[in-house]
């Protein structure tokens, strides 16, 4: 009971979550205390049902099966009963004790049933209890070591037509289906604790089959049949520990499940590795093997490619990691340099180093190099004193791209090799034959004016600009640079800038406007007009009089 509290409330949901839940303190309802919990339905996007464990080993708890608890977070939706519940604190022992007494009278009425009695009570309740009519004919079957019943019953809960509208389960219907293929799951995980664990291997690999099946006609968003495809994966695992099956076989199923022989995007996400105790020297070595044989006979297979990369690393074997990489190599540079950092983990750096110069070597088009290579093979040469290659590696990087980017990352090599003068020339020569052509660039606008901007040379990007056109947004940059020592200049672009926007509406459209006015004052005022700004305010004040939010904005800047 002490862990209830507003603080542990915050604590364990944090506070983005705790803040939510206020706005659905009245979307709680149907609660009911029990002796260390308390459940209850909130109204969110969906109906949730939530659960509050107040005693447990940690403390408070909860669940949820909003998809934010399906994670195993504290939700919103926890944190407003726990205030509903703390709003009604004084009563909550007493409710407590209430649940306890009702728990001990079920159980003494319970015991006092004849077996005739009990087992009428039970055919009334799976009567009106599909759910536990499917539980209790799952046990029936393993107790009669029924596979062939218990085969069937798997089949029937992942079957999705009992809740299939033209073929597909809602996201509505899917929570509903979840349970159910859950059932199926518990369903094979018992028959590994009553003995029967090569019969729950069979089962299970049916079971992967059939989810795999289903999940493409099913609404998970919320991801519970990922979850299911897990605890299925795990159901199998643990079969396979318990009756230690024919390691070669093992291994060649292992290997055809990681290769997509079910193909279930992932669903039943199976490690080979985590088999390893299980198959046994002989086994890995046929898994290793086959691995082997299936990547050389498609190696460009992204499946093939991640289940060798996969056995080579927990091997330890760097060399095969390479080739399975150079065996499929971008055409970007990517590849190489993932070569590359595979190399460095090795404490191989002048390979590393060979394989991300070979990178850029063998890229035809340098504009769409990898540019973290580019990034990567500067940094070594960098380390290694040899700027004037790094300067040169950046010089061609930026001559195929000519971006903002690149001339920076060309400045800073060339400033720490002492030569930059030199290179910004030859750079913003490339510029300026680029912004002759009215060439774009990244930024909407020439990207010369962006550079020498970035060089802070404002005079220079004024002149370019005034050649060779700019777009608004460099405008404005200009204008704000240069309006201390040419505001007559600015104030030309000031009002060029704000005509536009007189013919627009919107409170984002009147901010950039006022915005401008108040840089349009600024130049009257050092151009000595304050007369003339007051008449153009004037002016549109009278003839924008109608936009009230406009007035109020210039109101509030004393326009």
């Amino acid at each position: 009971m002490d862990s209830l509290t507003e603080a542990n409330l915050g604590a364990l949901a944090g506070a983005r979550s705790f803040e939510r839940a206020l706005g659905y303190l009245d979307a709680v309802s149907g609660v009911e205390v029990g002796d260390g919990w308390i459940t209850a339905t909130v109204h969110g996007t969906e109906r949730y049902e939530v659960e509050l464990t107040l005693d447990g080993p940690g403390g408070l708890a909860g669940t949820c099966d909003c998809p934010y608890g399906l994670e195993g977070n504290f939700c919103k939706h926890l944190v407003a009963l726990g205030l509903r519940v703390l709003a009604q604190r004084d009563s909550l022992p007493q409710q407590r004790k209430a649940a306890r007494d009702r728990a001990q009278e079920l159980s003494a009425w319970l015991s006092g049933l004849s077996k005739e009695e009990l087992l009428a009570l039970l055919k009334d309740q799976i009567a009106g209890d599909p759910q536990l009519r499917r539980r209790l004919e799952l046990r029936a079957a393993g107790a009669r070591g029924d596979l062939v019943g218990i085969r069937t019953l798997v089949r029937e809960l992942l079957d999705i037509g009992p809740f299939a509208q033209y073929g597909y389960v809602e996201y509505t219907d899917a929570r509903a289906y979840a349970d159910q293929a859950g059932q199926a799951v518990s369903a094979i995980g018992a028959l590994t604790g009553s003995g029967r664990a090569a019969d729950a291997i069979t089962l299970a690999r049916e079971a992967m089959r059939l989810l795999a099946e289903a999940v493409e006609s099913v609404d998970d968003s919320d991801g519970r049949l990922g979850q299911i495809g897990a605890d299925l994966a795990d159901a199998h695992l643990d079969a396979c520990r318990a009756v230690r099956p024919d390691p070669e076989e093992l291994a060649r199923w292992l290997v055809g499940h990681a290769l997509g022989d079910i193909d279930d995007g992932g669903l039943t996400d199976i490690d080979p590795l985590d088999y390893e105790d299980v198959l046994g020297q002989e086994g890995m070595a046929v898994l290793r093997k086959s691995a082997v044989e299936a990547w050389r006979g498609n190696r460009r297979g992204w499946a093939e490619k991640y289940l060798m990369e996969r056995l080579a690393k927990a091997g330890g074997d760097v060399d095969t990691v390479i080739a399975v990489h150079a065996a499929d190599l971008a055409p970007n540079g990517h590849t190489h340099l993932v070569i590359a950092r595979e190399l460095d983990n090795a404490q191989r750096s002048e390979e590393a180093l060979g394989w991300a110069e070979r990178g850029i070597r063998e890229t035809r088009d340098l504009a769409a190099v990898d540019t973290a290579l580019v990034d990567y093979v500067c940094d070594r040469y960098a380390r290694a004193y040899r700027l004037s290659d790094a300067v040169a590696v950046r010089r061609d990087h930026f001559g195929a791209r000519h971006s903002l980017l690149a001339y920076q990352q060309l400045r800073a090599a060339a400033q720490a090799a002492d030569c930059w003068p030199t290179e910004r020339e030859r750079a913003l020569d490339l510029l300026r034959a680029d912004a002759g052509r009215q060439r774009q660039g990244w930024y909407g606008g020439p990207v010369l004016i962006d550079a020498l901007l970035d060089d802070e040379d404002v005079e220079a990007a004024w002149q370019a600009a005034t050649q060779t056109g700019a777009h608004d947004g460099q405008w404005l940059i200009l204008a704000d640079q240069a309006c201390a020592d040419r505001p007559a200049d600015a104030l030309g672009v000031y009002l060029h800038l704000a005509e536009p926007l007189l013919k627009q509406t919107g409170n984002a459209v009147y901010e950039k406007l006022v915005g401008l006015l108040l840089s349009i004052r600024d130049c009257h005022r050092r151009l000595g007009t304050p007369d003339e700004f007051t008449a153009y305010v004037t002016a549109l004040r009278a003839a924008q009089r109608r936009r009230r939010n406009l007035m109020r904005l210039m109101d509030e800047h004393a326009l």
